[in-house]
């Protein structure tokens, strides 16, 4: 159950319209119109104040699983859940490519939006999640998987990053330095290291780094 359907479910409970709701919150009445389309996803300190008002936890707001609305869980596997702050699940863009991401036109390509946990306030607004297509990173990035990209025009040789060949091919690789080239690993050994070598570098720009993978199970 997404985001919307378990607010509005809440609401019809307790009697309200989620109109109400956000009304009684010191939100828009127009707000409720963009959590369903997922045009602007509620801040932290919003989901905070939902679920204090309905007596869930942000976990269960922010969750697929329609169990456990207290926060409890059974005995035998209590002991391995741990509860995050709340003010830092951060809710990221998501989109459908690379170039989507850092085109021209990136916040119109924005297909929805994924709640991460991220301490630091910094690494969090400059943070994006895109979907990887292809295999040429697997086994650790599969076809499909997303990824937590942090914008950063520079990383340290050996990290996968994010990078754009002549400023429009984007693609997820090792990036490897040498004194003058740079080399574009793929995890995959069925894929040829790119080497860029002299004045070719310039033609290589690293635009993130990849700070954490999103696989489902």
């Amino acid at each position: 159950m997404l985001f919307y359907d378990k607010i509005n479910e809440l609401c019809s409970k307790r009697g309200i319209s989620i109109t109400a709701l956000a009304i009684e919150l010191g939100l828009s009445k127009g707000t409720p119109t963009n959590w369903k389309k997922m045009t602007k996803p509620p801040r932290a300190n919003t989901l905070k104040a939902i679920a204090d008002y309905f007596g869930v936890t942000v976990e269960y707001l922010m969750s697929d699983e329609e169990a456990d609305k207290k926060g409890n869980t059974t005995p035998d596997i209590k002991s391995n859940i741990v509860f995050l702050n709340n003010d830092k699940v951060r809710m990221l863009p998501l989109f459908e490519s690379v170039s989507a991401g850092f085109g021209v036109n990136a916040i119109e390509e924005i297909q929805g939006y994924i709640p991460c946990y991220i301490e630091n306030d910094y690494e969090a607004e400059n943070s994006m999640c895109i979907k990887v297509w292809g295999d040429s990173m697997s086994r650790k990035i599969e076809n499909g998987d997303v990824i937590q990209v942090v914008r950063q025009t520079s990383v340290d040789s050996g990290s996968i990053a994010v990078v754009l060949i002549d400023g429009e091919e984007g693609l997820v690789k090792r990036v490897v330095y040498g004194k003058t080239w740079i080399e574009l690993h793929s995890i995959n050994p069925m894929y040829p290291v790119q080497r860029f070598d002299g004045e070719d570098v310039e033609r290589v720009s690293i635009v993130g780094l990849v700070r954490k993978i999103i696989k489902d199970v």
